[in-house]
């Protein structure tokens, strides 16, 4: 057996905890109520509307359901992938639903109110649709597990008899919803040239670039835990990787009996020590955000754009926007609008040299647009076409890139989301030149508070101070 070649490892989509359980909770609450209205139909009759009491059960027996559930743990990622091993607590929630439903209705004196058979149906009916429906989620995940289109990519860092016995629990997971596609080591004279049938793909530095240039979700350190100092170290460095980290058990937590693990590696004894910024539910709502108002934002802009186009043409010769490569998401290299703000001459910088005070490179109009940011207004079409998003790491020019990167400890981890228009540290002030390496540290600094505390909230924060502290900077030349 043998890793794939890197080209074959799509995006997918990947499986977790965090996905699979707010699903499952949906589609449970709607099997409930849809049971107790088909109960309440054949058994009563009539619009369950007109009977109002009917449908205050209804709604109570999901309010008790929902908690007893996830009090239960009935939507954790293990429990969801073996709906007939784990029945007895699926079957347990619905009893309790239903006993504490009828606790309500002789403590409130309204059970002569409601029909025994109706109340017998309703349960029934919950239970059956809701184990039917879940045995049917099963088979799906299975097939399309199977076929590679909901896996989780996963890389291993470790050769030793760790990794080996960690390749055989997972070799025998059904679903087969993790997929090993590379294992790694920095001891190869040691260890390999193949670990329990898995080619050994390199060291370290081949991880890195191996999940700079593929889709990897979680990276596996299986290296023993007497190593603290090379586990830190290890842990570092694999942070700045938009991927997550686990350090998986010495040999010995293989031994000993342990509660399967809530997250989509089941009951493997591991924890999970870097998250991923951007998973599950948090990539549609990132990507909805910036297709939705970004597009907006151009439609609301585009006389401005015009206006701004128009008075770069008259002013001096030479292109309207200009065109830059940039590091972007995962170290990947793309190219980042602007509005031409210097006078062209026609030929093309080695080095990226940063605007100063007074730079007699940039024109009238280039000293207004960069003052008022309205250099910046052509990344909406970055934004649109994916490659940046509204709220993110403003992206470097590659020279400086590979400068600070050597300079600033954990620099890359502004990588693992999009680069933006606008972001935390702009509004904080650190927009502009940065002519010393405290300024560029500070800068990173606020970056990566960005990336690790990620949110809606936040993105819509950072777009609002924006408006009122971003438009005019005094940094910006």
């Amino acid at each position: 057996m043998t890793a794939e070649s890197g080209s074959a490892f799509g995006g997918g989509y990947p499986l977790s905890s965090r996905v699979l359980s707010p699903i499952f909770t949906v589609l449970d609450l709607f099997w409930l109520f849809l049971a107790g209205y088909l109960s309440h139909y054949f058994v009563i009759g009539g619009s369950l509307i007109a009977h109002e009491n009917y449908l205050y059960a209804i709604i109570l027996a999901l309010i008790i359901f929902f908690f007893l559930g996830h009090y239960a743990r009935i939507y954790s990622f293990s429990t969801l992938l073996a709906p007939l091993t784990n029945l007895p607590n699926l079957a347990i929630v619905c009893m309790t639903t239903f006993m504490l439903l009828l606790a309500v209705a002789f403590s409130l004196k309204v059970s002569e109110d409601y029909s025994r058979i109706w109340m017998y149906s309703f349960g029934l009916a919950s239970f059956a649709t809701i184990l039917s429906y879940r045995l049917v989620a099963f088979v799906i995940i299975n097939y399309l597990a199977g076929r590679g289109i909901c896996t989780r990519k996963v890389v291993v860092l470790g050769g030793g008899k760790q990794t080996e016995q960690l390749l055989r629990q997972l070799e025998n997971e059904k679903p087969a919803v993790n997929k090993v596609v590379g294992i790694f080591d920095d001891r190869i004279g040691r260890v390999g040239p193949t670990v329990a049938g898995y080619s050994l793909l390199g060291n370290m530095k081949a991880l890195i670039k191996f999940v700079r240039e593929n889709h990897v979700d979680d990276i596996i350190v299986a290296l023993p835990w007497n190593a603290d100092e090379r586990q830190l170290a290890i842990v570092s460095r694999l942070r700045e990787l938009p991927a997550h980290v686990h350090l998986v058990s010495d040999l010995v937590g293989f031994r000993f009996p342990h509660r399967p693990s809530p997250n989509h590696f089941g009951g493997l004894p591991m924890i999970e020590v870097v998250d991923s910024p951007l998973s599950g539910f948090k990539v549609v709502v990132k990507a909805l955000e910036d297709r939705i108002l970004g597009s907006l934002a151009l439609l609301l802009f585009s006389p401005v754009l015009l206006a701004v186009a128009i008075a770069i043409r008259l002013e001096s010769k030479g292109p309207v926007l200009f065109k830059q490569k940039r590091y972007g998401y995962n170290n990947k290299i793309f190219e980042i609008y602007k509005f031409r703000s210097m006078y062209h001459n026609g030929e093309e910088q080695k080095k990226t040299v940063q605007a100063s005070k007074d730079d007699p490179r940039i024109t009238r109009v280039g000293k207004f647009i960069r003052r008022t940011s309205l250099d910046e207004l052509p990344q909406l079409f970055n934004v649109v076409n994916g490659t940046m998003s509204l709220v993110g790491p403003r992206p470097h020019a590659v020279d400086h890139n590979e400068e600070y990167s050597a300079l600033i400890e954990g620099y890359f981890a502004r990588h693992k989301v999009k680069p933006g228009i606008t972001g935390w540290a702009q509004v904080k002030g650190y927009r502009g030149e940065t002519n010393t390496l405290e300024k560029m540290e500070a800068r990173v600094n606020y970056d990566t508070y960005y990336v690790e505390n990620w949110s809606l909230f936040f993105d819509l924060q950072i777009l609002v101070m924006t408006v009122f502290v971003g438009f005019i900077n005094k940094n910006a030349y």
